[in-house]
């Protein structure tokens, strides 16, 4: 066992006075008193891991390794009793094979020690949250005292000289851009009754149904069916998009009769819904008015089961002579974590231009709960929203900071949020934070470097000499999930995709499956300007309370995921992470177990102090079973992610090269491929929205 990390955790949570108390109470107490209830159980696993975890010399090691072992023979406290026993050998571990493999780690650990065994005081301080996050969270070190200089050395990082622009950039944007969203759809909430939800008696009926089924898909705040029309994303964000595309009109950049094609994905908690989701949709649009400047096609997992095994899967095995196609084109749908419905979001767009609409060079995606801000937009930018998109930034090539070429085949812009814009377009969506830290952010504290990126890549403004949006600009590596596109010729050269296990910030996944590529780079064109006001907090913020806790775990297990991912496309980490710092770079940590089992501990242990007892259960019992099941995907025998991303790049790889093969048969008049554009044609009007 390591003495220096079983010190530092003992300083932490050894009995102080309450003002000076890290944790705010002492662990010692929990694990004495009587368990009688549920929640006394929770909260003495909990301390008991940290006393296990500060070593023998604690005084009450022994008490709580007997009472760990004690309640794992218990059934029903088994899985999160053995979530804590595994997880102190699993950071010991971490942090001997950190300090064997890493000198500078090593002494870090000690530096750390050595801070929190002297006496300074209140440990709640700016220098000890420095000397934890150098050692936890090195991608914040020094970020308060310098965050100036940051923001300036970042923006150099990110430069990019401009060596070619795009002689043929976007010039139609509502004729030549595939729009695109998701809809995360669920049961309507449990206090509401069936009988009385405002849809037709066909699907009242339906959804009687589908109540009894087992749930197969979690998110964090789904659209509740029955939900009221002004809380509907759906009706929000499509009215919002429906609305730009009228001014855009007023500006002359939409001929007289023309619509824009957007598509939504829908992603379902119950198999059930699949069959009825268009059906809803189209009862809500009807009930509040359709959408007279957009075409809408909408798919759920069955519609892109069909589109996979009716059309790439044969064409697949007929051009490539490829076997299994349907398990290898698997990878094409939109049910399950997060990162399955983004890359379909973005790969549909070759799809369609081959199959449907030659015209459409571009996909772009947007969240539900943002909107352009047409009025702000003209005022502050000079550019409506689709003249942004003309820009000849996105598809230019140049080199980076270090010398290498790039080629900004994507675009991506802001958010501002509503409370906000009245201030400034260029207002921040993530300030930086300041407040007292709780005990977890002095473990980690993304918040502090999305502030940083924010600042130095979202808000940076091309009117200087040194990025002017001409010859000079800078790339993006922090996105936003909405407000960012692909070119199509970009799309089907470099092939990114975001894993299907990817559960959080599938937006910043996206990109890291093309850095194993070792010539030019796909990278992001930062769009000055191009912001969409973000209005979550004005009209949902019941589903995001609703969703806080597994949204919270999830944040775990996305360090979890995004470490080993990062370590499954490439042995050189280093040079990764010289890339993506600081806020995407700080969730590939360099002991990812040892960072969540102390962000989810310290996590409960506020709960505790704050008094949120019923949370305070369901996080602890929530977030053993999920972290439990991505460390043992992640690092069990199987070793399934590594396995899992292998298969899906090979999918990925044989859809694209399939939709070549499919586009070089019509070009040559092949009856094969031109039946199947007419199969694909017939699936896809069958998608389509009806407003009347």
């Amino acid at each position: 066992m390591n003495k220096h990390l079983e010190s530092s955790i003992a300083a932490l949570i050894r009995p102080r006075v309450a003002a000076d108390s890290f944790l705010g109470f002492d662990p010692a107490e929990q694990i004495a008193k009587p368990l009688t209830a549920d929640l006394d159980i929770g909260r003495a696993l909990n301390s008991a891991f940290l006393i296990v975890l500060a070593g023998k010399t604690h005084p009450s090691f022994s008490r709580a390794k007997r009472l760990l072992k004690h309640i794992s023979e218990k059934p029903e406290w088994s899985t999160i009793a053995s979530f804590y026993l595994k997880g102190v050998d699993l950071i010991h571990d971490e942090i001997e094979s950190a300090c064997k493999e890493d000198p500078d780690f090593a002494q870090r650990l000690q530096n750390l020690s050595g801070w929190l065994s002297h006496d300074h005081g209140s440990l709640s301080n700016q220098e000890t949250a420095e000397s934890m996050w150098a050692l936890f969270f090195p991608e914040g070190h020094g970020v308060r005292a310098h965050r100036n200089e940051l923001i300036e050395a970042l923006r150099e990082k990110r430069a990019v000289t401009i060596t070619t622009l795009n002689t043929n950039p976007i010039t139609d944007p509502a004729r030549q851009m595939l729009f695109t969203s998701n809809v995360l759809l669920t049961l309507p909430a449990p206090s509401k009754s069936l009988h009385e939800l405002p849809v037709s008696p066909y699907l009242r009926e339906q959804l009687l149904q589908i109540s009894h089924e087992r749930q197969l898909h979690w998110y964090d705040h789904p659209i509740q069916i029955g939900v009221d029309p002004e809380k509907n994303e759906v009706l929000h964000g499509l009215r919002g998009l429906d609305e730009a595309l009228e001014f855009e009109r007023s500006r002359c950049n939409i001929a007289l009769n023309a619509k824009a094609t957007c598509v939504l994905s829908v992603s379902v908690t119950h198999q059930g819904l699949q069959g009825m989701a268009k059906r809803y949709l189209e009862e809500e649009f009807r009930r509040s008015a359709g959408l007279k400047n957009l075409d809408l096609y909408v798919f759920t997992e069955a519609d892109t089961r069909l589109l996979r095994d009716d059309i790439l899967a044969p064409a697949a095995a007929h051009y490539l002579d490829c076997k299994d196609t349907k398990e290898h084109l698997a990878v094409f749908g939109v049910d399950g974590e997060y990162g399955r419905h983004y890359s379909f979001l973005k790969a549909i767009a070759a799809f369609w231009s081959i199959l449907l609409q030659p015209a459409i060079r571009a996909t772009f995606k947007i969240d539900l709960d943002q909107v352009f801000p047409q009025k702000e937009l003209v005022e502050q930018s000079g550019a409506s929203a689709l003249e942004h998109f003309m820009t000849p930034l996105w598809g230019a090539r140049g080199l980076d900071s270090n010398g290498r070429p790039v080629e900004l085949g994507m675009i991506a812009g802001g958010l501002v949020n509503e409370a906000d814009i009245a201030k400034s377009l260029f207002t921040p969506d993530v300030p930086f934070p300041n407040r007292a830290l709780a005990p977890d952010e002095f473990i980690f504290y993304s918040a502090l470097t999305q502030a940083l990126s924010t600042g130095a890549e979202i808000m940076t403004r091309y009117h200087t000499d040194r990025l002017n949006g001409r010859n000079t600009c800078i790339q993006r590596i922090h996105v936003t999930g909405g407000t960012n596109g692909i070119l199509v010729d970009s799309l089907r050269r470099y092939r990114p995709f975001t894993p299907s296990f990817i559960g959080r910030a599938e937006d910043q996944a996206y990109i890291l499956s093309t850095f194993p590529n070792p010539d030019t780079k796909l990278a992001y064109a930062h769009m000055d300007g191009l912001i969409m006001r973000h209005d979550k907090n004005a009209f949902a913020q019941e589903a995001i309370d609703a969703a806080s806790t597994a949204k919270l775990i999830g944040d775990y297990n996305r360090i979890l995921y995004f470490s080993a991912y990062a370590r499954a496309l490439t042995n050189d980490i280093a040079s990764v992470k010289e890339l993506i710092d600081p806020f995407t770079g700080c969730f590939v940590s360099r002991i990812p177990i040892t960072v969540v089992y102390l962000r989810f501990t310290f996590k409960a242990a506020s709960l505790f102090v704050e008094g949120q007892s019923d949370r305070e259960l369901d996080f602890i019992r929530l977030g053993a079973r999920r972290i439990t099941a991505a460390l043992d995907f992640i690092y069990g025998e199987k070793h399934g992610l590594a396995d899992q991303y292998e298969k899906e790049h090979f999918g990925w790889n044989l859809y694209y090269d399939t939709l070549s093969a499919i586009e070089h048969g019509i070009a040559e008049g092949h009856e094969y491929a031109l039946d199947l554009r007419k199969r694909a044609q017939r699936i896809i009007r069958q998608c389509a929205i009806d407003f009347s």
